[in-house]
């Protein structure tokens, strides 16, 4: 079904006017990776763990019951040395080609889960997302939102080969106006530079399903509070 994903993007987009607002959080983890990766020397693993680490915590995953509450940024250092392992090629992939590469996909998130011991969905597919922007973050928003556009065909509880293709589906669906996004908003460094790197499809996907399960959220607590009243 087709939407209106840029006029939701530019939504979540007004928030960010500042470079210290958290959702560049993921500008500066997937810059400082790819970088990294293509420059392929003098790679600093300390660095990059700080860099993750301070990501995740951006996004709610250093919080509540997490498990990596007990652990600090070294914890994730054989994770991060894998990462350095992959080839340039696993940047590259983006949602045209799930139906190609999907058991790729599948197996990076598998290997990330190995490395965490206990990783969760979302943790999982936060790393994928924040590191080569393959994937959208399975969080709630996204789930919400993801799981009613696949007619609840797909719960998106588990990161799988039919939720990969539901998100497959919905590009396709509204493939203009995603790929016109992705050509116009490009990745900032830390120092607020523009970089030659731009958000993937993936990425655009990933923020159009927080923003609308975020405003679902919202709604729901607004009616709440009518009844109560």
């Amino acid at each position: 079904m087709k939407k209106n994903v840029q006029e939701t993007i530019a939504e979540l987009k007004t928030e960010a006017q500042e470079l210290e607002h958290r959702y560049y959080s993921f500008d500066f983890c997937y810059f400082h990776f790819r970088s990294s990766k293509e420059r392929g020397e003098d790679i600093n693993i300390e660095q990059s763990c700080q860099v993750l680490w301070s990501y995740l915590g951006s996004w709610g995953m250093l919080r509540g019951s997490s498990f990596l509450l007990s652990k600090n940024p070294a914890y994730l250092k054989g994770l991060v040395e894998w990462i350095y392992e992959q080839p340039k090629s696993t940047w590259e992939i983006d949602v045209e080609d799930y139906e190609k590469k999907s058991k790729e996909i599948l197996n990076l998130y598998n290997q990330i889960n190995k490395f965490l011991l206990r990783g969760t969905t979302t943790l999982v597919t936060k790393i994928l997302l924040g590191v080569f922007a393959i994937t959208p973050a399975y969080d709630r928003f996204f789930k919400d939102t993801f799981k009613e556009i696949s007619g609840n065909k797909c719960s998106f509880i588990k990161f799988d080969e039919s939720s990969l293709m539901a998100i497959s589906k919905f590009y396709k669906e509204n493939k203009e106006e995603i790929d016109q996004l992705s050509k116009e908003h490009r990745v900032i460094n830390f120092n607020g530079e523009i970089t030659n790197y731009y958000y993937s499809k993936a990425k655009i996907i990933d923020m159009y399903g927080f923003q609308i399960g975020r405003k679902k959220l919202m709604k729901r607590k607004q009616n709440r509070k009518k009844d109560i009243k």
